[in-house]
């Protein structure tokens, strides 16, 4: 072993999948921030991926509840309502809405269900937990997913006890796998430090986590398995060059660092080789032109899809 990093430098260990993912496989991301970088990532390499199609999402009991409203689309009444002239959802994030009440709830509607034939379609679902605080209307009971700004008197804040999270992790595998006996899903828990319920807070909202999905990871170890993003974050990434200026949210850096031993830990060899044949693809795609209806811009577009169709009928991704 390399001296300097024995010394300086704790490696997280992760062993390999037994049974790596496949590349012509299909993956939906649910919760924080974290889900939606990993997500987009996925897409971002051309690969079968739906991402938080609703918006994050960051405690267990907000996500059992999206995922029994989208499987049960068609008998759910979706609660929306009415803020600074455009109408809302609490299942959403602020980018979904609309200027009726009709409108919202047809979005809302059409969002649930491209989730539901996402997952009834999926091999793996990764479900990124933030937090055990969850935010409830005093009103219904509600458990909302966003509070969308609205004043803090119509919400009472509550921490989910780590039997009420192990109860929402397991109704939510329940439920899918009634639906989709094969799906195989994949904790992680956020590196996003939450300042706002205190240092201390986030650190008992991380374990109380921790202990949920260990939990549901013995109950289910056949369908359940679990990435430790927060903990290489914590102790192989322990450094705060390796934040944001907030010095709450990992850098660029540390994401791609994360992406990097997630490609290496779940994906197969030849789904490792697609990426790296997809690389320049997704370089030159992410490309910012200076003459955008070029007619050269335009044909260096074509030759990059006709790559991209070339490559995936190579390695069978639909």
């Amino acid at each position: 072993m390399n001296y300097q990093e024995h010394l300086f430098r704790t490696k997280i260990e992760v062993p390999k999948w037994e049974k790596p993912m496949a590349v012509s496989e299909h993956v939906v991301f649910l919760g924080s921030c974290f889900a939606q970088h990993m997500g987009e990532r996925f897409q971002s390499f051309g690969l079968h991926a739906l991402c938080n199609p609703l918006g994050v999402l960051y405690n267990p009991e907000s996500i059992r509840l999206q995922v029994r409203a989208a499987l049960h689309v068609e008998d759910v009444d979706i609660p929306v309502f009415h803020a600074e002239d455009e109408w809302r959802c609490w299942w959403a994030g602020t980018q979904i809405g609309g200027s009726s009440e009709q409108e919202c709830k047809e979005a809302v509607e059409g969002a649930l269900q491209m989730l539901r034939l996402s997952i009834l379609s999926a091999d793996y679902l990764f479900i990124t937990l933030g937090t055990n605080v969850c935010y409830q209307l005093k009103s219904n009971g509600l458990v909302v997913a966003n509070c969308h700004k609205a004043p803090s008197r119509l919400f009472c804040e509550e921490w989910l006890s780590l039997p009420d999270c192990i109860k929402s992790l397991m109704s939510l595998i329940d439920d899918v796998h009634e639906q989709n006996p094969h799906l195989k899903i994949v904790f992680t828990i956020s590196p996003f430090r939450y300042a706002k319920y205190g240092y201390h807070g986030n650190q008992l909202a991380k374990s109380t986590l921790m202990l949920a999905v260990e939990e549901v990871r013995k109950t289910y170890p056949e369908w359940v398995s679990y990435f430790p993003a927060y903990e290489i974050m914590m102790d192989e990434l322990r450094d705060y060059r390796f934040y944001t200026e907030d010095m709450l949210h990992p850098s660029g850096v540390a994401v791609d660092y994360i992406w990097e031993r997630l490609v290496q830990t779940v994906m197969s060899d030849t789904m490792q080789k697609y990426l790296q044949e997809y690389a320049p693809i997704r370089s030159g795609l992410h490309h910012t032109p200076n003459h955008p209806e070029s007619a050269g811009y335009k044909m260096f577009l074509q030759s990059l899809e006709e790559k991209e169709r070339e490559l995936k009928k190579k390695y069978n991704v639909d």
